[in-house]
């Protein structure tokens, strides 16, 4: 089954060019009321953050990512999480079903 990712356009363009800027060996996924279908105008948008070896992130790195999220103009809030610090049992269900927004 393939999912989609409910967002417009030119919010989806922003937010990978404020990845490439800040994480650019990281890959981000989508899951969650944007993927499955259950969202709407106001929903946020969940993301997780994969390290090339699944390593933490640096703290500083993620900080300032979302910082730039913050002040960007896509207006929904995105929660942007790190893989590496998400119990396992959150990677089952991330991996039933997400979208990969950045490789």
């Amino acid at each position: 089954m393939m999912h989609q990712l409910i967002l417009r356009e030119q919010d989806r363009k922003r937010l990978v060019e404020l990845l490439a800027a800040h994480l650019p060996a990281v890959t981000a996924w989508a899951y969650g009321s944007r993927v499955n279908g259950d969202a709407h105008e106001a929903s946020d948008l969940d993301l997780v953050l994969r390290s090339p070896d699944l390593s933490p992130i640096p703290l500083e790195h993620l900080d300032a990512f979302l910082q730039a999220l913050r002040e960007s103009n896509i207006p929904i809030l995105i929660e942007a999480r790190d893989w590496a610090r998400l119990p396992d049992a959150f990677h089952q269900e991330i991996l039933k079903n997400y979208v990969v927004v950045r490789e």
